[in-house]
């Protein structure tokens, strides 16, 4: 995803559903959220705190509401996008902008700030202890360069490639990803840093 420094750049790049973009901007803007952008996208916040952001995908444009659980959802708009991974964010799939409904929108933006305020949130679990699969580690331990840029790598991309070799069930496949991770490692890229 392309990463911009404003919305009206955000907007005026989208391929499709600028239209919803717009209106949805529109009703977010009518409300106390204040307007910014954070990892290229257009994020709503109060009082320093993310409320929602916005963004078009290739079947649908969504709104996601960083403490959405919390919401109270009895037309059922919100879903969790990554079940087992967020607890917390909760986004709402517009396939038409005949599904943008203002009022459910700003009720949800209404009752997250009213969560802001109470002090209300869910907080991210605590991570895991990295675990390296044996055969990364042999391979680390071998290479003292591969080993340094590895514990420079941000702690997501390490266990990006930890899971990614984890998951592999043949030992020629993990053999085989190992070989391309490796350079990868050695340029300090991560993962998936060409879909970021």
């Amino acid at each position: 995803m392309q990463s911009y420094k404003t919305v009206d750049q955000f907007i005026s790049n989208a391929k499709q559903w600028k239209d919803e973009l717009i209106q949805l901007r529109e009703i977010l803007l009518d409300t106390e959220l204040t307007e910014e952008v954070k990892w290229g996208a257009p994020i709503y916040t109060y009082k320093g705190k993310n409320v929602v952001g916005m963004a078009g995908f290739k079947s649908y444009v969504g709104l996601w509401f960083h403490q959405g659980a919390l919401l109270k959802d009895p037309k059922k708009k919100l879903m969790n996008a990554q079940e087992g991974v967020t607890k917390a964010q909760r986004q709402w799939r517009i396939a038409s902008e005949k599904e943008i409904d203002q009022k459910t929108i700003k009720v949800f933006v209404k009752e997250a700030i009213q969560h802001i305020e109470d002090g209300n949130g869910i907080k991210p679990s605590p991570k895991k202890k990295l675990t390296v699969p044996k055969e990364l580690a042999a391979i680390l331990k071998k290479n003292a360069a591969a080993s340094n840029a590895f514990k420079q790598l941000a702690a997501f991309k390490q266990r990006e490639y930890a899971e990614y070799i984890a998951e592999a069930a043949k030992p020629e496949t993990k053999v085989r990803r190992i070989e391309k991770i490796l350079p990868m490692i050695l340029n300090g890229i991560g993962l998936n840093d060409k879909y970021k």
